[in-house]
């Protein structure tokens, strides 16, 4: 009987044992051992310098070309550029009339006191009084009186000459041109002839005239 005894505790000992074997086994924990590779890095990835090796052309960088080349000069049949053709005329117009007025010594608006174009001799019957605008055709309008009879009360002038024949009389025949206005491009400008009855030139001269002021011309009759 008492061996019997003896069997069941020792059973009941041994798998005692074999149960708290199997617990500890179940709850076994490992401890973390920190790993100093395992820890967050910040800082910024560096991209890899591209392989410039002279054997592998495939990896190089490609290479950017600029331009330099200045744009080509537009061809302008003037020489010079600007908005419109009539704006190149305007300007050779105004060297022109700048070269009359220093030769003249005359101011901004043209000369301000009557002006002399002298005496002039002829043996012809008659003369043709002609007159044109020599520079831009801007309205300019003038008076043209012979021995104080005005023949032309208001005539403007354009580029192209006319005018008008008088018969001379003996002595002094006074002609005279008066600047009625000077247009849009200050003053008022003209060139003029009279010319005998073969068409020969008696007198000829410009003029660059403020409002209001006379330019005389005398053909003599001999």
């Amino acid at each position: 009987m008492k061996t019997f005894y003896t069997l069941i505790i020792l059973f009941l000992f041994t798998v005692s044992i074999h149960a708290q074997i199997d617990s500890k086994k179940k709850s076994l924990s490992i401890p973390a051992v920190e790993n100093e590779k395992d820890s967050l890095d910040a800082s910024p990835i560096v991209p890899l310098k591209p392989i410039t090796s002279g054997n592998n052309n495939a990896l190089n960088s490609p290479k950017s070309t600029v331009n330099l080349k200045t744009p080509k000069k537009e061809f302008s049949m003037f020489g010079e550029k600007f908005g419109n053709p009539g704006e190149l005329y305007k300007d050779r117009f105004k060297k022109h009339e700048n070269s009359i007025k220093e030769q003249e010594g005359l101011g901004t608006k043209g000369s301000k006191i009557d002006v002399f174009f002298g005496d002039h001799r002829t043996k012809s019957k008659h003369a043709r009084v002609m007159y044109r605008d020599y520079g831009l055709e801007d309205g300019d309008i003038i008076r043209v009186s012979v021995n104080d009879e005005i023949l032309e009360y208001r005539v403007g002038l354009i580029n192209a000459f006319r005018g008008f024949k008088i018969e001379l009389k003996e002595g002094v025949n006074k002609i005279e041109f008066l600047a009625l206005n000077e247009g849009y491009a200050l003053p008022n400008t003209a060139h003029f002839r009279v010319v005998d009855d073969n068409n020969n030139i008696i007198a000829a001269d410009m003029w660059a005239l403020s409002i209001n002021v006379k330019g005389t011309v005398n053909i003599i009759k001999e």
